[in-house]
């Protein structure tokens, strides 16, 4: 009984820490869409912090903590999202974790660089680096309670960090629930997290709560990191660790619930001690215990996490720009032949001997990095675990070298086991996608690196395996340009065949597997078997390299490559430019001299290039195809743009010019369109009055949807004029155009399922007496206050999003297909509700398939029909001969 009770009290003190840490996920990832991989460097540079200022510099303990998490903390995240996390949101999944990848990899390096900085200038400081058993919030020496004594349970212990740790977590869930269900900014953070579109056109401001969710976010996490550091010390590893364990607890929320992932960060932290405590079955396998916090994270990913986009994590992404596509080989490729024969020349010319060595070593990790090119710049899936397949081939390598085998039959042995680890890594990808199949390939890495390769047959202990270069021929790879320029081919090489394979067959069919699986398998295409190819042919090509990478240094140990090395060749490639096998190569090349040229000719702190690494990620919020791989882009654009164009002003439009008299929204030779496709709207003039309906026709595919999205603000027209209520509106956005006065009804049902009937009114209508008055008017409403909006019926659902309309009229209504899925007797009494907005004075702009009823209430009547209004005039004038043209695109008669 005292061992139970011993372990689910010290699970508890790790479960508070998860459940902090996941409730921060939550918050930052359902606000803005995002993952935060860097969330646990967080924690780890405010438990830095707290450590220097405490006790290095004898701050006391209680203010110091509060000052890292009410301000510092929230501090950092509102900076990040202002400068990073909102340009990431508009970017591809793959840009969006590298980013964060990055910035997980570069705080605890600037922290740590930070310190190191203060010490040479004689601050007094403290060593950071990997110390443990550091004081707490609390005394120090912590206090110890026997509290079960009287129960006769001896040897169960409560310490005053853990103590602390359970009082502080259970005020910040208190109070967190207090903010989310019991005031207004909650309520508008929840609505926000239900659908951000709808909140932004209910006059929400979400890329504010943005930022209230970042440093609420943060804040969490740098109290997760104060707390924790008695019981974690000052690991950046460990705090990283913690994170992705926590990563399961936000799963069980599905990244949307906070009170799911606090109960399940405590839950977790008391399986996770039973299961190591009783798990005696595998007192025989080394590393069991320490893994399984991972084999719980997977097994969460894949058991509890929603079934994402199967083609991976950039099936949205555009093409990259490839200005040379149609040029020829010589053009193309001449540049990068002539780079790879003047380095190869270089060996046995210009290098000195240490030189020689690191462009080979960077030519040999560039080996590595062309893996990344395969699956994450062909097949669009992250996947952290390619350190795995350098070590696991590499060992393999070494063992078979150890009993005799050649270079050459070793090596492919290696690729061999490499590509086999990478099929078993893929099998996740058949389930998961995105964040959730970065997290689960991290989690079998880390299960790798804490179980398999601590069999002692495999590592050889901790001196590993000899990898003697080899000779082929007269060449004897011993010599570092010799092996330069055996590296300088094979690079070439996998670059010229991964060019080739992007082409190929198999080539194609990885990338319809990307942009769209559903079609792709109803071509023909196996989905199984390209994913399966893809990480196969990734962990492959890592595995060659490893061996190489391994030959270069002439020993593997099972330590040289952990799973967290590969985050920073991920945030190093894909910043350079993924899609591009040949900046992978110059990737390998950069991060093998910048720590050198950095440490002769800046610094020698070798925190500094990691910082450099992390940081590179960052760029992709500007350039999500790659920094480098965007210059050749830049440098075409300012040869051809020459000095900077005249500006012209635009024609005088009659929107310039004062608009009809009482007229609300005014649209003006408005074009409009999504992404850099095509116009759907072509010219498009409507005038809406007040105490008017306009009622726009039109088939599927007209344009309606589109019309609606730009009077609404959600959507910028790119030439025209937007006026409401006499004034310029062009530019305003859906927030904006909402405090104006302006209410779009989407298409569908324009309510907030998660949120209680009576929450939605409270996010329209502040004041009781207002929303009394919608009850009064609709008892069934009234009768179901406290349910879920989404468990109403549709029509139901329809007049909950009418209701706020008749008690407080906006000036414009944009109706987009307000009857869409409803049955006819509720269409007969939604139309009445129209009506009687439109008798309160309020102009209404009803976009409907359904032209019979539309015309029972409209007063003005206009047809689209491919983007452009054929005809407009009163309901009087329209005819069954002019509608059927407009539905079906023939023009209208005369």
């Amino acid at each position: 009984m005292g061992d139970l009770l011993g372990f689910v009290l010290s699970g508890l003190v790790s479960g508070a820490l998860y459940a902090l840490l996941a409730t921060g996920l939550v918050l930052s990832s359902a606000a803005s869409g995002l993952f935060n991989f860097a969330h646990g460097a967080t924690a780890y540079l405010c438990a830095l912090a707290f450590y220097e200022l405490h006790s290095g510099l004898s701050l006391p303990a209680v203010p110091t903590a509060l000052l890292l998490v009410l301000f510092v903390a929230p501090g950092l995240g509102w900076a990040l999202d202002r400068l990073m996390f909102r340009k990431l949101a508009r970017v591809g999944e793959t840009a969006q974790i590298t980013a964060t990848i990055g910035l997980l990899v570069a705080l605890p390096a600037a922290g740590l660089w930070a310190v190191e900085l203060l010490e040479r200038a004689g601050a007094p400081v403290k060593p950071a680096e990997n110390q443990f058993g550091l004081p707490g919030v609390g005394p120090s020496p912590a206090v110890s309670w026997q509290p079960f004594e009287a129960l006769g349970i001896d040897g169960v212990g409560v310490d005053s960090d853990q103590l602390i740790t359970w009082l502080v977590t259970a005020a910040v869930a208190a109070g967190l629930w207090a903010l989310l269900r019991h005031t207004r900014l909650g309520l508008r953070l929840r609505a926000a997290v239900d659908n951000r579109s709808l909140a932004e056109l209910r006059g929400v401001d979400a890329d504010r709560l943005s930022s209230v969710a970042w440093m609420l976010s943060s804040g969490l996490a740098g109290l997760a990191g104060v707390l924790a550091t008695p019981l974690l010390g000052l690991s950046a590893h460990d705090y990283t660790l913690f994170l992705f364990v926590s990563a399961t607890a936000a799963v069980l929320g599905r990244f949307t619930s906070v009170p799911l992932a606090f109960a399940g960060g405590l839950g977790l932290g008391v399986v996770q001690n039973l299961v190591a405590g009783y798990a005696s079955f595998a007192e025989g396998i080394t590393g069991f215990r320490t893994a399984v916090p991972f084999l719980i994270l997977f097994a969460g990913l894949v058991l509890l996490a929603r079934r994402e986009r199967v083609a991976g994590t950039a099936a949205a992404d555009p093409p990259p720009d490839d200005r040379l596509a149609e040029a020829g080989v010589v053009r193309r490729w001449g540049p990068w032949a002539a780079a790879a024969a003047l380095l190869a020349t270089a060996f046995y010319t210009v290098t000195t001997p240490f030189w020689s060595g690191i462009l080979a070593q960077g030519l040999a990790i560039g080996l590595v990095f062309l893996s990344f090119s395969v699956v994450t710049g062909l097949g669009a899936m992250v996947s952290l675990a390619q350190a795995t397949f350098v070590t696991g081939a590499a060992l393999v390598a070494g063992l078979l070298m150890s009993h005799g085998w050649p270079f050459a039959a070793a090596t492919l042995a290696g690729t061999a086991v490499a590509a086999l680890l990478g099929a078993v890594v893929a099998l996740p990808a058949l389930r998961l996608g995105g964040r959730s199949l970065a997290l689960a390939t991290l989690a079998l890495a880390f299960l790798a690196d804490q179980v398999l390769f601590q069999f002692g047959w495999l590592r050889n202990g901790d001196t590993g395996w000899a990898i003697p270069r080899p000779v082929i021929g007269p060449l004897d790879l011993s010599d570092d340009r010799a092996m330069g320029v055996a590296l300088v081919a094979l690079c070439a090489a996998g670059v010229a065949g991964l060019s080739r394979l992007r082409g190929s067959r198999r080539g194609r069919a990885m990338l319809a597997v990307r942009s769209a699986p559903a079609a792709a398998a109803a071509s023909g295409v196996s989905v199984v078997r390209t994913k399966l190819l893809v990480f196969a042919v990734s962990a492959g090509l890592a595995g060659f390299g490893g061996v190489l990478y391994a030959s270069y240094n002439t020993r593997i140990t099972a330590t040289d490559f952990p799973a967290m090395a590969g985050l920073v060749w991920l945030a190093v490639v894909v910043a350079a430019g993924v899609r591009r096998p040949q900046y992978a190569v110059v990737a390998g090349l950069v991060f093998a001299v910048a720590p050198h040229l950095l440490a002769t000719y800046v610094t020698d702190s070798a925190h500094l290039p990691v910082v450099l690494f992390g940081l590179a990620g960052l760029a992709l919020a500007n350039d999500p195809d790659g920094y480098v791989a965007a210059v050749p882009g830049r440098w075409a654009r300012r040869r051809t743009g020459g000095a900077a164009a005249p500006v012209v002003p635009p024609p005088r439009r009659e929107a310039d010019v004062p608009g009809p008299e009482g007229a609300v929204l005014e649209l003006t030779g408005v074009r409009a369109g999504y992404g850099g496709g095509a116009d759907v709207l072509h010219g498009v003039d409507l005038t809406v009055r007040a105490g008017e309906i306009v009622a726009v026709l039109g088939a599927n595919g007209a344009g309606k949807s589109t019309l609606c999205r730009v009077t609404g603000g959600l959507l910028r027209c790119r030439d025209g004029a937007v006026r409401i209520g006499g004034a310029e509106s062009r530019g305003d956005s859906a927030v904006a155009r909402s405090r104006r006065g302006v209410r779009l009804a989407p298409e569908g049902r324009g309510i907030f399922a998660g949120l209680s009937i009576e929450e939605n009114l409270a996010l329209q209508l502040p004041a009781a007496e207002d929303r009394e008055a919608v009850y009064a008017r609709f008892p069934a409403l009234a009768a179901r206050r406290t349910v879920p909006a989404g468990s109403l019926s549709g029509g139901e659902q329809q007049l909950l999003a009418l209701a706020p309309l008749l008690q407080c009229p906006p000036a414009l209504l944009i109706a987009d297909e307000p009857s869409l899925g409803l049955a006819p007797k509720v269409v007969d009494e939604v139309f009445a509700l129209l009506a009687e907005v439109r008798e309160r004075g309020t102009a209404l702009l009803l976009v409907e398939e359904k032209a019979a009823e539309a015309l029972g209430i409209a007063d003005t009547v206009a047809y689209l029909a491919e983007g452009r209004i054929v005809w407009r005039g009163p309901r009087a004038e329209a005819d069954p001969d002019r509608l059927a043209d407009a539905y079906l695109g023939m023009g209208v008669r005369s």
